[in-house]
């Protein structure tokens, strides 16, 4: 019986069959997503709430009466210290002019002549401005050290209250942790009901339809899924559980990919021993062991895998008669049963009647 073929299409086919299965992927992850956000709006604990049973409101009325208290200090410190700036700036400006007058009157006192009075006034009066300006300045610093005081008592007072509220926050802190933590495993739980039986439906139909013509939509939706179960388990679960369950995923992904693969080798399917051996004879190796096929041209000649196409052959005509490759004696090389002509032993049509043969070592049944 002749084997059905099973064409490949176009490249340009191929290629929008990969990049709508990346399409349709992207597509029910962001719907899983919005099923996911709907859940995560469901109002938790609030913290607030919860603080109120514990803490005691005249204490935290009494903080928020102390910080207005320091803020408004601070503001007038502020003030007193701009005032106490400008008192120092015009004493400095005193301080200058006092100077110049003290040094005419040198002058004046050098050359024997006398300071006029208009000088002489100025100088009293300068001297009077700038002893009510030491004055200011004196009031204004112990004002300021006094508002200085009443923010340190203030600030200590302060202190004292919130060591107060601390203390009676940490079993509102430690109720708050255990409803928030209990409230995002029943989102997680609500999340995972939905997520897992449509992972466990993507898992069915990519082992039972891996042969249907739509494999592709299977493996795009079953993507998804996988990947937005895996994020909801992280983003709820704590890091030492998550690990294990990676983990043990991560093994039994392996184990299954070991089993299959050693399978694969040991009950070859067709397809497979087909390609396997197609390729060998397109490079004139051995399928079974890769020693060179010397036939024809090719008698006296030498490559490997990668040389192959590189080898200049004789102008020599090739002669078609059986052959076994000399290293472990497997016919690669025969005389058809139908039309008698040569053909491959290892391939399953001959490529001159097209007569069709089991290929020697393919399973027929699933790897």
């Amino acid at each position: 019986m002749k084997s059905t073929p099973n064409p490949k299409g176009p490249w340009i086919h191929r290629f929008s069959i990969r990049l709508f299965t990346v399409i349709l992927a992207i597509l029910v992850y962001w719907v899983l997503g919005f099923f996911v956000e709907d859940i995560e709006s469901i109002k938790g604990p609030q913290y607030s709430e919860i603080e109120k049973e514990y803490v005691d409101q005249s204490l935290v009325e009494q903080e928020e009466n102390l910080t207005a208290d320091i803020a408004e200090v601070d503001r007038a410190i502020a003030n007193k210290r701009e005032e106490m700036q400008i008192v120092s700036d015009s004493s400095q400006n005193l301080q200058k002019t006092i100077n110049q007058l003290i040094e005419l009157q040198k002058i004046a006192v050098q050359k024997s002549a006398a300071l006029p009075q208009t000088e002489q006034a100025n100088l009293s009066e300068s001297l009077g401005h700038f002893l009510e300006s030491q004055k200011q300045y004196q009031a204004h610093s112990a004002e300021l050290s006094i508002l200085t005081d009443r923010k340190r008592s203030l600030e200590s007072e302060k202190l004292s209250v919130e060591k107060q509220i601390e203390r009676q926050r940490e079993p509102a802190k430690k109720d708050y942790q255990r409803l928030k933590e209990k409230h995002d495993l029943r989102l997680a739980v609500l999340q995972l009901l939905i997520l897992i039986p449509l992972l466990a439906a993507g898992a069915f139909l990519i082992i039972k339809k891996r042969n249907s013509i739509y494999f592709p939509l299977f493996v795009g939706y079953g993507a998804a899924v996988l990947l937005k179960v895996s994020l909801v388990i992280h983003e709820y679960f704590p890091t030492r559980y998550f690990k294990y369950v990676l983990v043990i995923g991560l093994l039994i992904a392996v184990v299954k990919l070991l089993v299959y693969f050693i399978r694969v080798v040991a009950f070859p399917k067709t397809q497979w021993l087909t390609r396997q051996y197609r390729e060998a004879y397109e490079r004139f190796l051995c399928p079974v062991c890769e020693y060179p096929i010397r036939i024809g041209p090719r008698k006296f000649l030498f490559w490997t895998r990668r040389t192959v196409n590189k080898i200049v052959l004789p102008n020599e005509t090739a002669e078609d008669q059986p052959y076994s490759c000399p290293a472990c004696g497997t016919s690669l090389f025969e005389e058809c049963s139908e039309c008698h002509g040569i053909r491959h032993s290892l391939l399953p049509h001959c490529e001159h009647c097209n007569a069709e043969k089991k290929i020697a070592g393919a399973s027929s049944g699933n790897a």
